[in-house]
């Protein structure tokens, strides 16, 4: 992300480059006769567009911008925790209905346990800031049962403030939560990463000293009331002292625990994205002192990327079975990361953002494998307005849908589904592209004389829950769709016909 309010509204158009799309027959069968072929601009009131997924619920989110939903399982409700961008130039700080006075962006608190009917319990205001120098963009939850030392009365939220601190607090009552712990003195902060069952969390922080706006911080939260810090990590030559070059900032981390000994970092956004493996083990017990030679010590191996692309999300998938290898020899099973970029620019001002599969296996020589993206013609993306590319992945690892099927947020191409049984052949099965609101905000680029304004869908981020509903959330003020798949897709997944 881009800490700027330009991220947001008001982007220069860069060089467009256009990527030959990697689609196979049935994708192509699947945006035959698709509502959006011809359509340039969407209409309040207009219906959705979709095919293989059904709207299931709403809400407006108090048309807050919108960036990380987690969906918790908390006693015997389903508690959504959505995690907000600042305020927007129009409207810095929204009204809050449920109490009259207006707050800056934080993070808002739903019980989605009747999907149908998502009801709003809490808005729990973030920093002061418009865009992304204000909300609290990044949310995790754990059970204080689960942590080592937790309360096991207690639910724990983790969550970014601004771009100052990360916070704790304890919502065991979503409705009324209660602050637990402060890491302040930070000058950005974003997608981090928190084991539940070890309590290590993987903070993505900007600590004064360092070279590079995020890096990480790793902290033992195993009691959250008494944070003990492990260790700074980042690229050499970002650590406090370096001289030369500035590796790319990170984007945020994933960690496959203790079991799996391995996490997976993703570094850059749009441009010079890096996919880095570190031994899980060096890095937390490993010499800590941020030199180099320390530095590069848990680091298994890194997959450089174009300069075109970046690595928002990298989602390991490993021991994944491969059909079409089932009577091979050797490599029957294959460890798959699948890497998300950002796009960054409106109206296609930039490289095409996409989705791409490198296979692991060989942990010192990764390589890529197979990519995807939305073929811009299927709905004249770049006429629309806003962005157009992909951004995120859900993250869930419950067994519903992982190894067999993703969820991307493509931004004004909505939420996509794919089928990735087969990683070196990822396969559309279906979409969602909500309709806008009144409160759906204009994205603009400027022209000779001025600035062009369009209002689109944004979808941000999306997960999904162990019931196998799919949250998207809105970067452009929209609010939460809850969606259900439909038709073939629930085939892929193994879901019974609805």
């Amino acid at each position: 992300m881009l800490a700027s309010q330009l991220s947001q509204r008001r982007l220069v158009p860069g060089r467009t480059l256009m990527f030959r799309c990697v689609l196979t027959a049935a994708a192509l069968v699947l945006f035959a006769g698709s509502p959006s072929a011809h359509a340039q601009k969407q209409t309040i009131g207009a219906p959705p567009e979709a095919s293989n997924m059904k709207l299931v619920g709403f809400n407006d989110l108090q048309a807050r911008s919108a960036y990380q939903p987690t969906i918790h399982h908390q006693g015997d409700r389903w508690i959504a925790y959505i995690g907000h961008h600042g305020g927007t130039d129009d409207v810095p700080d929204p009204v809050n209905p449920m109490t009259g006075n207006a707050e800056p962006n934080g993070t808002s608190i739903l019980d989605v346990t009747d999907p149908a009917h998502p009801k709003y319990l809490r808005h729990l205001p973030g920093q002061e800031g418009k865009y992304e120098s204000g909300g609290a963009q990044m949310v995790r939850v754990c059970d204080g049962k689960s942590l080592p030392k937790g309360d096991p009365n207690a639910v724990y939220m983790l969550r970014t403030f601004g771009s100052q601190a990360h916070e704790i607090w304890n919502v065991a009552d979503p409705a009324n939560p209660v602050l637990i712990t402060r890491l302040g003195g930070l000058k950005d902060t974003h997608k981090s990463w928190w084991e539940c069952d070890t309590g290590i969390a993987y903070l993505v922080s900007g600590a004064p000293d360092w070279r590079t706006r995020r890096m990480t911080q790793i902290y033992d939260l195993s009691d959250p009331a008494h944070p003990q810090k492990i260790r700074d990590f980042g690229l050499p030559g970002q650590e406090p002292g370096a001289t030369g070059a500035v590796p790319t900032e990170l984007h945020g981390p994933i960690s496959t625990g203790p079991n799996g000994n391995r996490v997976y970092f993703g570094y850059g956004t749009n441009k010079g994205g890096i996919l880095q493996i570190v031994d899980r083990e060096k890095l937390l017990n490993g010499p800590k002192e941020p030199t180099p030679d320390n530095l590069r010590f848990p680091e298994i191996s890194r997959l450089p990327m174009s300069a075109f692309n970046g690595a928002h999300t990298t989602f390991p998938m490993l021991d994944m079975p491969v059909a079409e290898f089932a009577e091979d020899k050797d490599g029957k099973t294959r460890d798959i990361v699948m890497i998300v970029d950002e796009a960054i620019l409106n109206e296609c001002g930039e490289a095409r953002q996409m989705v791409w599969f490198a296979d692991v296996t060989t942990e010192t020589r990764p390589m890529m494998i197979s990519s995807y993206t939305v073929p811009e013609a299927s709905g004249q993306f770049c006429q629309r307005g806003g962005r157009f590319g992909s951004h995120s992945s859900n993250e869930s690892m419950a067994p519903v849908y992982y190894k067999k099927m993703a969820f991307i947020a493509f931004f004004n191409a909505g939420v996509r589904a794919l089928d990735i049984r087969d990683p070196y052949h990822p396969r559309e099965v279906g979409y969602f592209i909500p309709a806008i609101t009144s409160a759906t905000d204009k994205r603009c680029i400027p022209v000779e004389g001025g600035e062009r304004c369009k209002v689109a869908i944004q979808t941000n981020n999306v997960e999904t829950d162990d019931r196998g509903y799919i949250y998207i959330v809105d970067r452009a003020n929209t609010g939460l769709h809850i969606l259900e798949l439909t038709g073939a897709a629930r085939a892929v997944a193994g879901l019974p016909k609805n």
